[in-house]
């Protein structure tokens, strides 16, 4: 099957995943947890009270309701002692006799704006290491060019998603995000990688074979692999999403995504911007 000969398709998909995450991005940006804005989380146990009635307690510290059970809530407030926490606490033991603090958590703002800066010099430097170790390995810098905009292709269409989900969600990005940020980041250039392994080892046996031709044969005989690894891991991730606990749904939800965008983007997106810059740089020669 020639896979290469609908490009403007391929990228028309990408564009319509990557552009309402761009405009989320700069419209409403990120919703995100107290690990980057500093304050404090608390859980408040054996509650009888309506979580709106526990809120007004805190309402000096403007505190958002993060999550809900039967008889427990977790608050996320600015920055409070425990011994104010515990006040605020004690004026709801008339109707809460058992109440008490679960945990607590409190975070400067000086450390959340640290881990901002540490998280995007991470990205920053896996993206450079990358390209440099992918240019180096194949012998050629449109390899790793091509294979770095691909993982800016996936990283896009994480983040925008992210944006999105907090706009409407509610849902906010923490260190776990990160974490499966930069692991999608690896998993889309390993994918990738197997790919671009093919394509050089088919330059080598077939001289003087259309460079297109070369990109379409080695994308059909790794397609198969590929999508067996991924379902696998989108199969469990899946599994993961539905019945693990609240603390990591969004992580497999954003490993998910990422998956998802990694398995697409080495296939349709990485291959053929080679056949583009191949097509551009042939022109100019």
């Amino acid at each position: 099957m020639n896979w290469m000969k609908h490009l403007s398709i391929y990228f028309l998909i990408s564009a319509i995943f990557i552009i309402p995450g761009i405009y989320s991005l700069i419209r409403y940006g990120f919703k995100p947890s107290i690990e980057f804005t500093g304050g404090t989380r608390l859980t408040i146990e054996n509650i009888k009270s309506s979580p709106e009635t526990v809120l007004q307690s805190f309402k000096e510290f403007t505190p958002s309701l993060e999550n809900s059970t039967e008889n427990s809530i977790t608050l996320k407030t600015k920055n409070i002692s425990q011994e104010t926490t515990q006040k605020a606490i004690d004026t709801l033991k008339k109707d809460n006799p058992e109440i008490k603090i679960g945990s607590f958590e409190t975070i400067g703002a000086a450390l959340g704006k640290e881990t901002i800066k540490k998280t995007l010099w991470a990205l920053v430097i896996s993206s450079a290491v990358l390209l440099l170790y992918i240019s180096f390995a194949f012998k050629k810098v449109k390899y790793g060019v091509c294979a770095v905009i691909a993982m800016l292709h996936d990283s896009l269409i994480l983040l925008g998603s992210f944006s999105l989900l907090g706009h409407f969600y509610g849902v906010e990005i923490d260190l776990l995000f990160v974490t499966a940020v930069l692991t999608i980041l690896s998993f889309s250039t390993h994918d990738t990688i197997v790919v671009y392994d093919r394509i050089r080892e088919l330059s080598h046996k077939n001289k003087g074979v259309d460079f297109t031709t070369l990109v379409n044969q080695a994308v059909t005989e790794t397609m198969v692999r590929s999508l067996n690894n991924s379902l696998t891991i989108i199969f469990m991730l899946i599994a993961l999403f539905l019945i693990g606990g609240e603390t990591t749904r969004y992580f497999s939800l954003a490993l998910l995504i990422g998956t998802i965008t990694g398995t697409y983007s080495s296939t349709f997106t990485a291959a053929p911007l080679l056949i583009v810059w191949e097509k551009i740089f042939n022109k100019k020669n």
